[in-house]
């Protein structure tokens, strides 16, 4: 998969910084004592951020949309070339008939394709420069087993029998997982939200009452808390441990829902820049800080 730089991004970059130049306006003193004025600074920080890869993200998820929807339509496409191929037409020409039909997305890729065909270019570099063109991991498996099927001299009507029937069964496979998958990742979404949700009692109801028994005397608490509040004057500062507890969780959490659930890390990483941001953005506006 791959995604060229749009100057939109451009856009979404300087609106972000346009929105933590203002929020510095806002809520941060640069007097002494110099620092945030208001709960809302460390928000708007983390609201600017997701300003800045607003539009990227978009276009990301979109984009695996419509590698999606490639290999749907190259499922067709092969389809096709096999039914040219059963009634004795050659490869090269079962491309270019097949070609002439609509595939929506696959369209350019496959006119290409058509038109490299056409101007002699050997069949073999004309698929790989099409499946690369694609940049569809699916695609360039299938076009190597059909090149290495027609070079070793086999049977190419069943090879793409066989391709045909590969694909169909991982799009079934895939659609099965998709349905099965669903209330998986929203069971990973709600519990790392109560992991949350428990942090932030802990921080903010909890510990600041540990806080005042240990420092009214009782020897029970002082060994919790230091004998000093949770903003760290015994030389550790537990909101912070705790801020940064919450967002390695909501990192590994979403790897291993990408892994476990879609079998796939980078689909991970998706999951844990959500997690991660979402988790940053309510302890922040919760607490009204870090």
């Amino acid at each position: 998969m791959k995604m060229r730089f749009r100057n939109v991004y451009l856009l979404s970059i300087a609106g972000a910084i346009a929105f933590l130049i203002l929020d510095f306006l806002l809520f941060f003193s640069f007097k002494a004592p110099a620092g945030p004025t208001a709960r809302w600074f460390f928000p708007g920080i983390i609201i600017s951020l997701i300003l800045a890869g607003l539009h990227f993200g978009i276009d990301f998820m979109g984009e695996l949309k419509r590698q999606k929807r490639i290999e749907e339509k190259f499922l067709d496409f092969v389809r096709e070339m096999e039914s040219a191929v059963k009634s004795g037409i050659s490869i090269p020409s079962s491309v270019m008939q097949a070609a002439q039909k609509d595939y929506a997305e696959l369209d350019p890729h496959l006119k290409k394709l058509a038109n490299q065909v056409r101007i002699g270019i050997p069949i073999h570099k004309a698929l790989t420069n099409f499946a690369n063109d694609t940049a569809n991991k699916v695609i360039k498996r299938s076009v190597a087993i059909v090149i290495e099927a027609e070079l070793s001299g086999g049977d190419i009507e069943h090879v793409l029998e066989s391709v045909t029937l590969s694909l169909t069964s991982i799009n079934k496979v895939q659609e099965e997982r998709k349905s099965a998958i669903f209330s998986q990742i929203i069971q990973g979404y709600i519990v790392y939200f109560v992991f949350i949700g428990i942090m932030l009692v802990l921080q903010v109801k909890l510990f600041p009452q540990l806080t005042k028994i240990s420092s009214g005397g009782g020897s029970l608490f002082s060994g919790i808390t230091g004998g000093a509040s949770s903003s760290g004057s015994a030389g550790f500062d537990l909101d912070r441990i705790f801020f940064i507890l919450v967002l390695i969780q909501g990192f590994f959490a979403g790897l291993m829902i990408g892994k476990f659930t879609e079998n796939s890390l980078k689909k991970g990483i998706i999951h844990s820049v959500i997690l991660v941001t979402v988790a940053a953005l309510i302890v922040t506006t919760v607490k009204g800080g870090i």
